[in-house]
C-alpha cells in the first residue's frame, strides 16, 4: 500500500472530535510513509487531513473538479492538485490513484462517494479496503441500513462486509495493509437477472 484516499467533509462539522479525528489520520498515514489522496480543498475536515499529512511530510494528492475549484478553495500546498472536469472523473482518478479508503464524517457527498466504491468494490471492479473511521458512531446509520438491506435480502453479507469500520486511525490502516478481498465478486445469479 502506497496511498490512501479519504473521503470527509468540506465543512468541519459541530463537534471538534471531526477535526481532531482528521488530523489524527493525516498525522498517522504519514508516520507510515503513505500518501494522501483526497478531495483537493483547503477547508473543513479535507483541510485538516491534508494539512496534518503535509506537516508529516508525506505527499498529498488532491483531486477536484473545476466546477468546485472556487467553492471548495482549492489547496494550494499540496505536492499536486489535480484539477478534473467533473465529479465523476473525480471519483475514477481518486481510485486510480489510491491502494485503499478511509471515510471520516462529512455529508451528503462524502457518503455518495464511500457508497460508490464499496458498489464498485461489490462489482470486482478494484479489490481495495473501505474503512470507515467511526469513533464516536458517526456512521452507525449506515451500517444499521447494510444491515437491513442484508436481511431484506438486498446485499449479501459478503458484499456488506466490504465497509469495514475502526475506531482509531491506527486500526483502520492496519484494516487496510490486510485486506484481501472476496474470493466471490458475483453479485446476481443468472437466474436472478
Amino acid at each position: 500500500m502506497k496511498r490512501v484516499c479519504v473521503f470527509c467533509g468540506a465543512q468541519p462539522g459541530h463537534d471538534q472530535e471531526h477535526a481532531r479525528l482528521a488530523a489524527e489520520l493525516g498525522t498517522a498515514i504519514a508516520a507510515r510513509g503513505l500518501g494522501l489522496v483526497y478531495g483537493g480543498g483547503k477547508v473543513g475536515l479535507m483541510g485538516v487531513v491534508a494539512d496534518a499529512a503535509l506537516r508529516g511530510g508525506a505527499e498529498v494528492v488532491g483531486v477536484i473538479p473545476e466546477a468546485l475549484m472556487d467553492r471548495e478553495l482549492g489547496h494550494g500546498g499540496v505536492t499536486e492538485l489535480r484539477v478534473v472536469s467533473s465529479m465523476h472523473v473525480r471519483k475514477q482518478v481518486m481510485n486510480d490513484l489510491s491502494d485503499g479508503f478511509v471515510v471520516l464524517p462529512g455529508g451528503i457527498g462524502t457518503l455518495e462517494e464511500a457508497v460508490e466504491i464499496q458498489s464498485w468494490a461489490q462489482l470486482g471492479i478494484h479489490g481495495k479496503g473501505l474503512v470507515f473511521l467511526d469513533t464516536h458512531d458517526y456512521w452507525a446509520p449506515y451500517f444499521a441500513l447494510l444491515e437491513r438491506m442484508g436481511s431484506e435480502g438486498f446485499v449479501r453479507p459478503q458484499h456488506a462486509g466490504l465497509a469495514l469500520r475502526a475506531r482509531s486511525p491506527d486500526v483502520a490502516l492496519d484494516l487496510l495493509a490486510n485486506w484481501e478481498p472476496p474470493k466471490v465478486t458475483r453479485w446476481m445469479t443468472q437466474t436472478e437477472a
